[in-house]
């Protein structure tokens, strides 16, 4: 066989197979690098990091240096009978000065803010990581349901026409009125419609995913069927909502707040207090004079300076006063900030870890009433068969069943979700998490 052909040949076997199904994971790995908000915080991030330089720099020596050259040209008149003098001549020179400073308490307190400011930075951040983690699955597992409910939906219409066309041949041999047909038409049209809204659902899951990602997959993985749910470890609410009052990520962000508000009620104290500086200076001054009376003279002089610099604040109208007070009351309201983010967190620990419980529970519950949903769609299929079930009887047992099984897959999605919550809320939701949760899903 020619090359060409053996190559054409490859191409269309390669295009016949269908694109590989993209996985949270994945779609988690592409969020990261595409979405906006998570860009945003980590830019945010990156410019709070910038206080650790910046409060360091407040007690570090600074060097300023100026220099000047200027041309001078300068008549001098005198009273009397002294002739009128001229001197005419370029000057320059340079001055280089060194401060470092030895006591300056509002500086050093700066110092210490800056470390607590740039913990509140990575805190933040790991809070918009968890976020995004949650709200990448919040978008996948929607998208799954959206199918899911789309694909029942087109079930229990095809189950619904097959019923409609045995209602019909069921007339026209006069073992069933019309009345049957007129039901299960009914059935289906509303079918339809639900079809059609489905439709539509799924496309604002598709495009909301799309905003996370910046695009959105051919396909999804699905969840496996029958998948095991675990509980959370450890299986103790209070033990969760307690690591999240003490280690969620924005507690950690308002603990760094406050002792950032502590340090600020000391750096504006320090307004009261003198400051001590090193000055050290070092220069050089050179100038070329001519003059009518004199002979031309030049000079050049270096001088090297170096003592102490003290300064005290006597009076500052009330200012300095009034920004203690100021601080202080800032202070009580990030102390009280942080009472209310270890409850919110706890709260939100309690609820995602009840929503778990629940969930697994809802979900084994419905389990066992899809068994009973079909058991009973069986039985009134066979009912209406020989004449003791009537056809809306058959409709009715077709949409339980149809009904549990999205009631059923929503039930796992939630439970997920609300596991990944509780983790979020305890400050320890990560990549891993990710992963675990990627392994529930497949074809297999």
């Amino acid at each position: 066989m020619p090359r060409f052909c053996i190559a054409l040949s490859l191409t269309v076997a390669l295009s016949a197979v269908p694109a590989r199904a993209a996985d949270l994971l994945q779609i988690y790995r592409d969020a990261l690098a595409n979405d906006a908000n998570y860009a945003s915080a980590r830019a945010t991030r990156d410019a709070g990091l910038e206080s650790l330089p910046q409060g360091l720099a407040q007690i570090l020596p600074t060097v300023n240096a100026t220099a000047f050259t200027q041309y001078n040209d300068v008549n001098i008149g005198f009273r009397g009978t002294a002739p009128e003098q001229t001197r005419k001549g370029p000057s320059n020179g340079y001055t280089v000065t060194l401060t470092q400073p030895l006591f300056n308490w509002q500086s050093i307190q700066v110092y210490k803010e800056a470390g607590f400011k740039a913990a509140q930075s990575e805190a933040t951040f790991g809070q918009a990581t968890q976020d995004l983690i949650v709200r990448v699955a919040q978008a996948y597992f929607d998208v799954l349901a959206s199918q899911d409910s789309l694909a029942f939906i087109q079930g229990q219409k095809v189950a619904i026409s097959e019923q409609l066309a045995q209602a019909k041949r069921n007339f026209e041999v006069g073992t069933a009125t019309i009345t049957d047909t007129h039901e299960a038409q009914a059935r289906f049209d509303l079918a339809t419609s639900q079809e059609i809204a489905a439709q539509s659902d799924l496309e604002i899951k598709k495009r909301t995913l799309q905003q996370i990602v910046g695009k959105f997959p051919e396909r999804l993985e699905p969840l496996k069927p029958n998948i095991e749910l675990n509980p959370p470890r450890p299986n103790s609410m209070e033990d969760w909502a307690a690591a999240a009052a003490n280690q969620g990520y924005p507690v950690r962000a308002q603990e760094a707040a406050l002792e950032v508000a502590v340090r600020e009620i000391e750096r504006t104290r320090a307004g009261h207090l003198p400051t001590l500086n090193i000055v050290g200076t070092a220069g050089q001054n050179s100038t070329s004079i001519s003059s009518t009376a004199l002979n031309n003279s030049a000079s050049d002089s270096i001088n090297y300076v170096i003592g102490l610099q003290l300064a005290l604040p006597l009076y500052t109208g009330g200012n300095v006063s009034s920004l203690v007070r100021q601080a202080v009351a800032n202070r009580e309201k990030a102390q009280q900030d942080l009472e209310g983010a270890r409850r919110t967190a706890a709260l939100s620990a309690r609820q995602s870890y009840v929503g778990v419980i629940n969930g697994m529970a809802q979900v084994r519950a419905l389990e066992a009433a899809l068994v009973s949903s079909r058991s009973a769609l069986d039985s009134n299929k066979l009912g209406y068969e020989v004449g003791v079930r009537i056809n809306i009887d058959v409709l009715n047992a077709q949409q339980q069943v149809f009904s549990t099984l999205r009631d059923l897959s929503r039930a796992r999605y939630d439970t997920i979700l609300n596991g990944l919550r509780l983790k979020a809320a305890a400050g320890s939701l990560g990549e891993a998490d990710v992963e675990e949760v990627n392994r529930l899903l497949g074809t297999n």
